[in-house]
C-alpha cells in the first residue's frame, strides 16, 4: 500500500490490515481512497436470535462505546438464517445495553454507502456495523465517522459532481505523480483538479477534520496529535506543474474557485472559462495529461450531439503532441470513444452514482 501498511487481505469487500490506533488515525489521515475505515470487534457464527444477543453482549464495547453515548446501528443481511435486519438490529441493539447499560442505541437497515443525512449524527454518535453472511455475524465500529470522501472543502457543486475520492482514484490509475501539468477542460466544480493539487502538495485529505475514533474511551490523544503535526510537516510551499481547470459554464467556475479557496490550493490551480476547442495544450507544455470527467448521457441536459465534442476532445489532445495523454472517466460508450480517433484501454472499472464506469487511457508516453 501507498502508505507503508502491509495488507493481510484483499478481497472485493475492502482491505484487511493489523494497526495500532496511531496508525489507524494516520490512515485516517491520509488515506485518499477509502471511504471509511473500520474496526472489527468481532465474529461469531448466529444462526438464531438467542445465540446473535448473547454473542452480542460480549463484544468489547467498552473499547469504542462510553456510557450515555448515542449508538447507530446499520445491518445487512445475505444468504443467512437470520435475514430480518430490524430483527437483527433490535438483539444486537439488547446485547450493547445489556453489556453498557445507559446507552441510547438505534438501529434500521441500510446498505448503502451515501450518508449525507448522516453527517451531522457522524459527529455525535457511533456508527456500528453488523453484516451476517452465510450466518456469520461479524461486528464492527466505524473509526472515520462521516465518510472520508468528506474533505470539507466541496461545498459549492456544479452538476453531476464526482466524489473526491473517485478523483484521487483515477488520478492514481493514470500514475499522476504532480511533477507534469495536468489539464481538466470539463472541471465541472473543480474537483479532479483540486484532488490533484492536494496531492501534489502533500496534503493530507484528512488533515482539518476529526474522526470518530478521536471520541473512543481509550483515544491516544497525543499520538493524534503527533500525527498531525507530522502530515503538517510534510505539506509542501506550491505544486511543481500547472494543473489547469477549464469549463465553458461559469457557474461551474464560480464553484471551483469556492472550492480551490477553502481547499487551501487557489493559488496551485489555474482556473478559467472557456470553450474545449480553445484549450491549446502546446501551450501549456510539451508533455502532460488531460484527465476530465466528460460530459454524457444523464450528465447532458441540453440534449447536445457529443460525437462532435468527444471529435474536438480528439483534435485538443492531438495538438499537444504526442507526449500529451488522455484520460476519460466515463461509461464505455464505444461510440463516442470512437470519435476521438485515438486508441485508449480501460485501465480500471468502478461506479459513480449507481453507474458503471471506466478509466480510459491513451498509452502513457515514454
Amino acid at each position: 500500500m501507498a502508505l507503508g501498511y502491509t495488507p493481510l487481505e484483499v478481497s472485493d469487500a475492502g482491505v484487511t490490515l493489523s494497526l495500532t490506533l496511531a496508525e489507524l488515525f494516520a490512515l485516517n489521515c491520509h488515506s485518499r481512497l477509502a471511504s471509511r475505515v473500520v474496526v472489527r470487534l468481532a465474529t461469531f457464527a448466529a444462526r438464531d436470535f438467542a445465540t446473535l444477543e448473547k454473542q452480542s453482549a460480549r463484544v468489547t464495547w467498552s473499547s469504542v462505546l462510553t456510557p450515555g453515548m448515542r449508538v447507530r446501528l446499520r445491518v445487512t443481511c445475505r444468504k443467512s438464517r437470520l435475514y430480518h435486519s430490524d430483527a437483527v438490529a433490535e438483539r444486537v441493539a439488547r446485547g450493547i445495553t445489556n453489556a453498557l447499560p445507559g446507552l441510547v442505541v438505534e438501529g434500521r437497515a441500510r446498505d448503502d454507502e451515501d450518508e449525507t443525512s448522516d453527517d451531522a449524527a457522524a459527529v455525535t454518535s457511533q456508527l456500528i456495523l453488523v453484516r451476517i453472511d452465510r450466518d456469520q455475524c461479524t461486528i464492527s465500529a466505524d473509526s472515520s465517522g462521516a465518510l472520508l470522501h468528506r474533505r470539507g472543502w466541496r461545498q459549492a457543486v456544479a452538476k453531476a459532481p464526482l466524489r473526491e475520492t473517485l478523483a484521487a482514484l483515477i488520478l492514481a490509475g493514470m500514475q499522476w505523480k504532480g511533477t507534469e501539468p495536468l489539464v481538466d477542460p470539463f472541471c465541472g466544480s473543480g474537483t479532479i483538479g483540486i484532488e490533484a493539487a492536494l496531492f501534489a502538495r502533500r496534503i493530507a485529505p484528512g488533515l482539518h477534520r476529526s474522526f470518530a475514533m478521536e471520541q473512543w474511551p481509550h483515544a491516544a490523544t497525543a499520538e493524534y496529535a503527533r500525527a498531525r503535526d507530522v502530515a503538517r510537516s510534510m505539506v509542501l510551499p506550491s505544486v511543481a506543474a500547472p494543473i489547469v481547470l477549464r469549463d465553458r459554464d461559469g457557474g461551474a467556475i464560480t464553484a471551483a474557485r469556492a472550492n480551490a479557496e477553502r481547499a487551501g490550493v487557489a493559488t496551485d490551480v489555474q482556473i478559467e472559462q472557456g470553450a474545449l476547442s480553445d484549450t491549446d495544450l502546446a501551450s501549456i507544455g510539451p508533455r502532460g495529461v488531460l484527465l476530465t470527467n466528460p460530459p454524457y448521457g444523464l450528465r447532458v441536459s441540453d440534449g447536445a450531439d457529443l460525437r462532435g465534442l468527444f471529435a474536438r476532445l480528439g483534435d485538443v489532445v492531438r495538438g499537444g503532441g504526442r507526449q500529451w495523454q488522455l484520460g476519460l472517466f466515463m461509461p464505455n460508450d464505444r461510440a463516442l470513444l470512437g470519435q476521438l480517433r485515438l486508441r485508449t484501454t480501460s485501465v480500471l472499472r468502478t461506479s459513480n452514482g449507481g453507474l458503471p464506469v471506466e478509466l480510459f487511457a491513451t498509452q502513457r508516453p515514454a
